[in-house]
């Protein structure tokens, strides 16, 4: 797995920064609805992240489907762990577990009314 490259560029973002969200486009112009709607809970939350746009590397775009073992983008890591794509984050936003997660890692969230 260390010997691709892409692999190797993937391992460096989600070691290199708590949060990391693998999406089309950036975080101020997101490309598709999926990454905006996981963009927007980021936001809402207002945890510090990271976005990488898979849409400038075709290798980048198919290497992390393959590294994370996930067909589809978005995908988010919190602490070099993936945690899930657009239905997986929104649902885990609606039941709270979201906020938890980010709680138990460490990673400050904007208190939740």
């Amino acid at each position: 797995m260390s010997d691709n490259p892409v692999f190797q560029q993937i391992t460096n973002e989600i070691s290199a920064n708590d949060v990391v969200l693998f999406m089309k486009g950036t975080p101020v112009f997101p490309q598709c609805g999926f990454s905006a709607a996981v963009v927007q809970v980021l936001n809402h939350l207002d945890v510090t992240f990271k976005g990488v746009d898979i849409l400038t590397d075709p290798s980048l775009r198919q290497g992390i489907k393959e590294f994370s073992h996930w067909p589809t983008i978005p995908q988010l890591y919190v602490k070099g762990e993936f945690v899930g794509g657009s239905d997986i984050i929104r649902e885990m936003f609606s039941t709270g577990e979201l906020v938890e997660l980010f709680q138990s890692k460490g990673v400050p969230v904007a208190a939740t009314a």
